[in-house]
């Protein structure tokens, strides 16, 4: 990505994160809310740390875990960066699209080779979305009184559809790869024909597709059929890290005062970070705050709402993408280095 597009993306971002909140305020009316005294109180404050590294730990180790199955030993000190790395870059650029290349980028840089690097960010992708598809699609559809008063009804349906398509797009390259193979050159070389797209460029594009889904496939195999700690150990992870990630608007809820009921804010934070997968702004700036705020209304008082939307972005997305910069820019300066 180009450096104006990359500020123009940062940009956007500030920009959707702050307008979701204010147009909360404004449709709520009152004063714009101020850190409450609650949330500096010292066993919030340390809640607050230990929920946090629970929270990077687990996303560290649980590429590492998946990177060790797969068969390649990164230091483990080296996965801390890139977990700062990858959530400031996937949250500046559209569908998350460049947090994956970043991840990739700094795994050569450790002798992963680029095709291993694809698969494992790939697979530790997968077991997150296997964490959050699956019960946000149970949710969806058969839990009405959790989501049926939040969302519409066929909005609940269409999302439940769009998680069954992406997880179904896994199984073809897993089990029916040449059924998928031969949709993607169908579609391609069609737009060839239609001259909507160079012949040249449909071929380049159809091996790069064949390359990497062959490459993911491999590695999946790999995967599951490693003998070893590493595997379940990458599951583990995952799910403490999904735990963390969902505990944080019961964390501040607590926080505020409030005796928030624990699975019913778990199951409002799966399906936020559900529709967070298909937001198309970048790091879904502004879906996120509007979904989040539309499920947690009636979990407390007008007057918190605000406070609690922004007060949850900042620890799990704004806070991580300040760590992110100096992180960024160190492993471009290294990059410099070496080039010169």
């Amino acid at each position: 990505m180009s450096w104006p597009r990359f500020v123009g993306f940062s940009l956007l971002f500030v920009a959707l994160s702050a307008a979701v909140p204010y147009f909360i305020h404004r449709q709520l009316g009152g004063e714009w809310p101020t850190l409450d005294g609650r949330l500096a109180a010292p066993s919030f404050l340390l809640a607050c740390l230990a929920l946090l590294l629970m929270y990077f730990l687990a996303d560290a180790t649980r590429l590492w875990f998946v990177l060790r199955a797969l068969g390649y030993r990164v230091p483990l000190l080296q996965m801390g960066p890139l977990v700062f790395l990858n959530i400031l870059v996937s949250n500046i650029t559209p569908l998350a699209s460049g947090g994956g290349f970043a991840q990739i980028w700094y795994l050569h840089r450790f002798g992963v080779p680029v095709g291993a690097a694809t698969a494992a960010t790939t697979l530790r992708t997968l077991l997150a979305s296997l964490g959050i598809f699956i019960p946000a699609m149970l949710l969806l559809w058969f839990s009405p009184g959790l989501a049926g008063r939040t969302l519409h009804e066929g909005w609940a349906f269409t999302l439940g559809l769009l998680a069954l398509a992406y997880l179904s797009f896994f199984a073809l390259v897993l089990w029916r790869l040449r059924w998928l193979l031969m949709a993607v050159h169908a579609v391609l070389f069609g737009l060839a024909r239609r001259q909507w797209l160079s012949a040249a460029r449909a071929q380049r594009a159809y091996y790069i597709a064949r390359r990497e889904m062959v490459r993911f496939t491999v590695a999946l195999r790999v995967f599951a059929q490693r003998r070893g700690p590493d595997v379940w150990l990458a599951v583990v992870a995952t799910s403490v890290f999904l735990l963390a990630l969902f505990s944080f608007p019961a964390l501040l809820l607590w926080g505020l005062g409030y005796h928030p009921h624990y699975p019913t804010t778990l199951g409002l934070s799966t399906i936020t970070t559900f529709v967070m997968y298909f937001a198309p702004t970048p790091g879904a700036s502004g879906v996120a705050e509007g979904l989040f705020g539309l499920l947690f209304a009636s979990q407390l008082a007008r007057a918190d709402l605000v406070l609690l939307v922004v007060s949850w972005r900042f620890l799990t997305i704004h806070l991580p993408m300040l760590l992110g910069v100096p992180v960024l820019f160190y492993a471009l300066a290294r990059r410099a280095k070496h080039v010169a």
